[in-house]
C-alpha cells in the first residue's frame, strides 16, 4: 500500500510541485493551505508523514507540530525560508524530526522522505538492546523516529565518545544539510526523557 503523505503550504503552487514529484515515485498526497486544515486532515486521513511549511496563516508550522507532537509521533520534515533557520532549535524541540531549506529541491526533498520511511521499516528494526532500565527493542514508542535511531546508535556503543560531526554523519547521513544544533537538540530531548532512569548509565557530553 502507498504511503500517505500530507503536504501542508499555503503557496498552491508549491503544493503542486510538491504533489507531482511525489506522486512519481508512488506516494499518495494529500493538501492542507494552512495549519487548521492540516490538523484536521492528519486526525481524519492518518498520514504516514508530514511536510510542513513554517510561515502559514491562520496557524503557523510549529504550533501545527507543537499541537501533533502532543498525540501523536508521525515524522514531521519542516519546511523553511533562509531567514527562518533561527528559529529551527525551537522547532526541533518541538518535536520536528528535520528540516529544508527553500526554495525546495526535489530531489533532496524525495531523499529526505525515502530516508525517513528507511528508518521506520520494520525489517531494519535493531537487535535488542538491555540496560538499566532501558530496552530498546526496534518496537514503536512515543518518540520521533530520529530520537530513538539515535538513541540506539549511542547505546550501540556504550563508552565511546562522538563528536557533532560524526553522529550526523553516522545518523542523519552523509547528505544531510542541516547544522550541528540538530544534535544539540535532539539530546537534549532526548535526555529529558530518560533523566533520572538509572543510575547505572547517562548521556555525557565530553568536553
Amino acid at each position: 500500500m502507498p504511503k500517505k503523505i500530507l503536504i501542508v503550504e499555503d503557496e498552491a503552487n508549491i503544493r503542486e510541485l510538491l504533489r507531482l514529484y511525489l506522486e512519481r515515485e508512488g506516494y499518495t498526497v494529500l493538501e492542507a493551505e494552512n495549519g487548521v486544515e492540516g490538523i484536521k486532515k492528519r486526525k481524519s486521513d492518518k498520514p504516514d508523514m508530514l511536510l510542513l511549511d513554517v510561515m502559514m496563516p491562520v496557524m503557523d508550522g510549529w504550533a501545527v507540530c507543537r499541537e501533533i507532537r502532543a498525540e501523536s509521533d508521525v515524522p514531521i520534515i519542516m519546511l523553511t525560508a533562509k531567514g527562518e533557520t533561527a528559529d529551527l532549535v525551537s522547532g526541533l524541540e518541538m518535536g520536528a524530526d528535520d528540516y529544508i531549506v527553500k526554495p525546495l529541491e526535489m530531489p533532496e526533498v524525495i531523499a529526505r522522505v525515502r530516508a525517513v520511511f528507511r528508518r521506520m521499516a520494520p525489517d531494519d528494526a535493531p537487535e535488542k538492546l538491555s540496560f538499566d532500565n532501558l530496552v530498546i527493542k526496534g518496537k514503536r514508542v512515543d518518540a520521533p523516529p530520529k530520537e530513538i535511531e539515535l538513541l540506539y546508535f549511542l547505546a550501540s556503543s556504550p563508552n565511546r565518545v562522538f563528536t557533532r560531526a560524526q553522529l550526523l554523519d553516522d545518523v542523519w547521513g552523509f547528505d544531510y544539510f542541516g547544522d550541528t544544533r540538530t544534535v544539540d537538540v535532539h539530546v537534549k530531548r532526548l535526555r529529558e526523557k530518560l533523566e533520572g532512569v538509572s543510575d547505572k548509565w547517562e548521556l555525557k557530553t565530553v568536553w
